[in-house]
């Protein structure tokens, strides 16, 4: 067995018994526990939110709910560090939904450099204006989910498995979404145009 494992199953049994303890109500042991566990729990929630201010949020609430809830633990049903870890992962998916990734980015007209602007003739500055004009009015029709998606895939520039990863969703749901939007938008821009 390699010390890796070794490590792992070292650790769970630990977060066994400092988890029963916890379930009395010893923060002694929830305190070891939080000590033991806080990076593990750290790392899933910052890869989830990708915010290090959202990740801490997730990690307190997680912990606020392994204090009240230890009692819930079944060791028959899985190991502590899964149990945990299934308890942040909630946290963080429901931090996720909470906020709206297509709100918290830039216009996209802001997003566009200065040299690109400065460089460019004014007819093609226009045109190119106009255009993100179109685009932010069709957005503004699509389902809220699939403009949280866009805003994923485009100003964060997430591929669609880690856009799936991020929100939760099963791939081929955000891939549907996300070509759904797509044909949207292009019609919408296509009617206008001239």
């Amino acid at each position: 067995m390699s010390s890796d494992a070794n490590n792992s199953d070292e650790l769970n049994a630990a977060c066994a018994v400092w988890l029963r303890a916890i379930a009395r109500g010893d923060e002694a042991a929830l305190s070891a526990f939080y000590d033991a566990t806080l990076g593990k729990c750290y790392a899933l929630a910052i890869r989830i939110t990708r915010i290090r201010e959202a990740a801490e949020e997730v990690v307190s609430d997680t912990f606020t709910q392994v204090w009240r809830e230890a009692d819930r633990y079944d060791p028959a049903r899985g190991r502590p560090l899964a149990w945990l870890l299934n308890i942040c992962h909630s946290r963080a998916i429901d931090h996720l939904r909470r906020r709206d990734p297509a709100e918290a980015h830039p216009d996209p007209a802001m997003l566009i450099s200065e040299e690109s602007t400065t460089s460019e003739d004014p007819l093609a500055l226009a045109l190119t204006l106009e255009t993100n004009s179109m685009l932010r009015e069709a957005i503004a029709h699509l389902p809220r989910v699939s403009q949280q998606l866009l805003a994923l895939a485009f100003f964060r520039g997430m591929s669609h498995q880690e856009i799936a990863a991020h929100t939760g969703m099963p791939l081929g749901t955000v891939k549907t979404h996300l070509r759904r939007a797509q044909d949207c938008l292009r019609i919408a821009v296509e009617e206008k145009l001239p």
